[in-house]
């Protein structure tokens, strides 16, 4: 009797476990809607408006140590991280915005408390400026007291394992995929961030971040089978560039 107790005890814990639903998170904002664009002003206020868990964004520093919102490493043949904050305001984005800087997106997002923050630092194309700019996000974000509405994810290792080291609180999750839950585990990572393929090849990384304490978001995931799939896996968040079709699949299961 006593044995099955312990069994049925065990399924329930199995079932809780991966019948929980992932946090949504809107890739670049919730930016496909009409009068749009990704890393913008109007992405982010969409994505607070359908309280998604989070919203990511992409981060560069300036030459004059301003940080601003862009995914791409250049424009017109110039790096972002070479130009002023005065040479990136000439660029517009798709819906006819300026490049935001992050000290206006974290006073927005200050405003309300269901959103998170995603930020990415990117690559810089030295480390000397990949420093700086986690310094500078760190010191933004802390001027804005908020911590604990921001989360932070890099390709660069050097990016991560500096955030690491100079907030012990800061969550922080790589996108490489080429390192275990372990190896993140052992270099004080708070989960891992990984791109769907990644995570189909690896499908044992999931049961291996979870009994080491660590979160899984996997990247970037438009489809519906996908995502089914995810959330039977027991993904703990889902990045998507279609954050109503993914809650409205939540809201259905």
């Amino acid at each position: 009797m006593k044995k099955i107790v312990f069994t049925l005890i065990v399924l329930g814990c199995s079932l809780a476990i991966h019948g929980k639903k992932p946090g949504v998170i809107a890739h670049r904002g919730h930016w496909r809607v009409e009068n749009s664009a990704q890393n913008s002003m109007n992405s982010l206020n969409n994505a607070l408006a359908i309280k998604a868990y989070g919203s990511e964004l992409d981060v560069y520093i300036t030459t004059d140590g301003q940080v601003v919102l862009f995914h791409d490493s250049s424009i017109n043949g110039k790096r972002i991280d070479d130009m002023s904050y005065a040479q990136t305001q000439e660029i517009r984005l798709s819906n006819g915005e300026s490049l935001p800087l992050l000290s206006e997106v974290l006073k927005e997002a200050a405003k309300q408390n269901k959103t998170k923050l995603i930020i990415e630092i990117k690559p810089h194309d030295t480390e000397q400026k990949e420093n700086e700019a986690v310094d500078a996000v760190l010191d933004l974000v802390h001027h804005a007291k908020m911590g604990k509405k921001v989360e932070y994810i890099s390709f660069s290792r050097n990016v991560c394992e500096r955030l690491i080291a100079k907030d012990s609180r800061a969550k922080v999750a790589y996108l490489g995929g080429e390192l275990t839950p372990q190896q993140l585990y052992d270099l004080g990572y708070s989960g891992l961030d990984y791109h769907i393929g990644t995570m189909r090849a690896h499908e044992n990384w999931f049961d291996e971040a979870e009994k080491l304490g660590l979160t899984v978001n996997v990247w970037t995931v438009d489809d519906e089978e996908n995502m089914k799939w995810l959330i039977d896996k027991g993904a703990d968040y889902i990045t998507t560039n279609e954050p109503v079709i993914l809650q409205r699949l939540l809201e259905d299961r």
